[in-house]
């Protein structure tokens, strides 16, 4: 029944990722840590951005919990650098994939959640620059964009019933 216990302390580390990753993403990437992240906002040619570097930078701690948790058998180790790595999965399939689509899988979701979360996103990348940024998380999406996407859906579920007569007037 141990492994339960690690299956958690994975389970949580995943969770409060966010919130880590949060702070990471308004006061280093949006900060001191500006030079690599800029051409994520102002975006160049080709494929690979600085701000890939990222990727290498966060990567390192699950890695280095992970090896010396085995070296060691420390599985609490293990299991909080599993959580890194889980959400590093994640991040990589939100960010990536669904949101900038540098990989095209995933292109036509009409999920309520993938809208969302690629609409807070829009309105973070509206900001190309470090200040007066907004909606910095990544997988956790504020209400608001709930909001605006399940309007956006119902105003155009109702106008799908809205046609024209041939006279230009309306029929429902």
């Amino acid at each position: 029944m141990i492994w339960l216990f690690y299956i958690a302390i994975t389970m949580v580390t995943f969770i409060l990722m966010e919130g880590f990753t949060w702070c990471l993403h308004r006061y280093v990437m949006h900060g001191f840590g500006w030079y690599l992240h800029k051409d994520h906002h102002q975006k160049g040619p080709g494929f690979f951005e600085k701000n890939d570097a990222f990727f290498l930078i966060f990567a390192i701690p699950s890695w280095l919990l992970i090896m010396l948790g085995v070296i060691y058998k420390q599985y609490w180790m293990i299991a909080i650098g599993a959580g890194f790595t889980l959400y590093g999965l994640a991040y990589f399939l939100v960010h990536e994939v669904i949101i900038h689509q540098r990989f095209k899988w995933f292109t036509r979701s009409n999920n309520t959640y993938v809208r969302s979360i690629r609409w807070a996103h829009k309105m973070h990348h509206k900001h190309i620059d470090k200040h007066d940024g907004e909606s910095f998380g990544m997988l956790w999406v504020h209400k608001k964009y709930w909001q605006k996407v399940r309007d956006d859906k119902r105003r155009n579920a109702n106008s799908n019933f809205v046609t024209k007569n041939h006279d230009n007037s309306v029929k429902v």
